[in-house]
């Protein structure tokens, strides 16, 4: 196979992620990952530069040509020309890692959200599923489980602090910005957005019947985290119509509705 391209994949949870990377899986020159844990794998590795054994003996040129094989070595048994990686890219650690490593220019698909949508999908997720992390973690009432999601190691906030990052000037034109609304409501157009952004030959997709995620012969076990929290509609793309002033506390909707500025 001639060299593999690789593109990145990041956002807020809840934004489309899931259903994304599916239409993505279509294309047979595609494979779109779940979430990756290669990010993980250059975080463990940096911290080996702190390592008596390394600071008695600092060869970075050796250690670098390690760490520049992870993705390729990581992916040597994926069969597609095309990969678009999952995972935190665009936090400041992992995007300044990823461009001295890996690609200087990266092009990088971010999905956005309202926060506030964001929180009222999983506080239903975990109201109709009683294996859902929220529901297993101490938490009490909606609020916490809000204040969960919230906190400085929460889902959402190193997602949106990623988000920022990748709007500074120093880092205009490797991200593409979608917002979950414009997903669901033209799929197609989104696709061909994302397809002209990456430079890449457009693929005709399939926006009914889909399947549930699954890539490399996998797909997700939820058991971890709580079931069905990867499940997506596949007899058509449509958003679910949630009362958030139901579903979040008035504190909630006060504390974080303004969060959406981060990226307009």
């Amino acid at each position: 196979m001639k060299e593999r391209k690789i593109f990145y994949l990041c956002g807020l949870p809840r934004a489309g992620n899931t259903l994304l990377s599916t239409l993505f899986n279509q294309n047979p020159k595609i494979s779109a990952t779940a979430n990756s844990i290669i990010t993980e794998i250059f975080k463990d590795l940096n911290n080996l530069k702190k390592s008596d054994t390394f600071l008695n003996y600092p060869d970075h040129d050796s250690f670098d040509n390690v760490i520049k094989s992870v993705v390729p070595a990581y992916y040597r048994n994926w069969n597609k020309p095309i990969i678009i990686d999952r995972g935190p890219w665009g936090a400041p650690n992992n995007l300044a890692f990823l461009k001295h490593y890996i690609n200087p220019k990266p092009k990088i698909i971010v999905l956005v959200r309202d926060v506030l949508e964001v929180l009222g999908s999983f506080i239903e997720w975990s109201n109709e599923n009683q294996t859902a992390f929220l529901n297993r973690i101490g938490c009490i009432n909606v609020e916490q489980k809000c204040e969960a999601l919230m906190n400085t190691n929460g889902l959402i906030i190193k997602e949106l602090i990623a988000i920022k990052h990748l709007t500074l000037p120093q880092n205009e034109g490797i991200a593409l910005f979608i917002d979950y609304n414009y997903l669901v409501k033209e799929p197609e157009k989104t696709l061909k957005k994302i397809y002209k952004f990456l430079d890449i030959p457009y693929y005709k997709h399939n926006y009914t019947k889909l399947n549930q995620f699954k890539v490399n012969g996998k797909g997700y076990d939820d058991k971890i985290v709580g079931d069905n929290l990867h499940i997506i509609k596949t007899k058509s793309i449509s958003k679910t119509k949630r009362n958030l002033e139901k579903l979040l506390p008035k504190t909630i909707i006060d504390k974080y509705k303004n969060l959406n500025e981060l990226w307009k």
